[in-house]
């Protein structure tokens, strides 16, 4: 969502001068400043998020926050809508159970997704408008229409891909049956 300011038309270069001073992001259209409001900011695995200032805390693989409280946050976020965790066979069972309780205290997180490492299945679990978790999963062992590549729908973030596109350069298990 963009808001056109009321400000007298730039260059491009007195926008990128002029944007680096600001607190929030702004888009430059033929001359024009647009604020990105309700802007994101996205962590890699490199902050904590918080689920309560006296913790848990825990390392998501990604996570974004929409939450102008998390603006200036760099070591620990507390406010995401969005946080993705990857699933390996050591970390599986508390990413489905234990962390995925302590993320469901967060009264922003909408959508948590998990990413299986030794398949193509993708859970997204995302709040209701009753404030209940539904899952919808993503397999290409499912059969697609007409064979074209499964788009993944992340709704918080209205993100849509192929799955294929995270599993790119992955090498499953050669044991694995549903591999073969």
């Amino acid at each position: 969502m963009i808001a056109q300011l009321t400000i007298p038309p730039m260059t491009p270069q007195e926008y990128f001068e002029w944007e680096e001073k600001q607190p929030i992001k702004y888009e430059y259209i033929n001359g024009k400043v647009y604020a990105m409001t309700g802007g994101c900011k996205i962590f890699m695995a490199d902050a904590k998020v918080g689920v309560s200032d006296n913790g848990p805390f825990h390392y998501p693989d990604v996570m974004v926050t929409c939450d102008s409280r998390d603006r200036t946050a760099r070591q620990v976020v507390y406010h995401p809508c969005l946080i993705v965790e990857v699933l390996s066979p050591s970390t599986a069972y508390f990413d489905q159970g234990k962390k995925f309780r302590n993320y469901r205290r967060m009264d922003t997180l909408k959508e948590y997704i998990l990413i299986e490492s030794e398949t193509m299945n993708v859970d997204c679990y995302r709040l209701n408008e009753k404030g209940k978790w539904e899952l919808t999963t993503y397999s290409l062992e499912e059969p697609t229409i007409n064979q074209t590549d499964l788009q993944v729908h992340f709704t918080t973030v209205d993100f849509h891909f192929p799955i294929s596109s995270i599993y790119e350069d992955v090498v499953f298990p050669k044991d694995n049956p549903e591999n073969s």
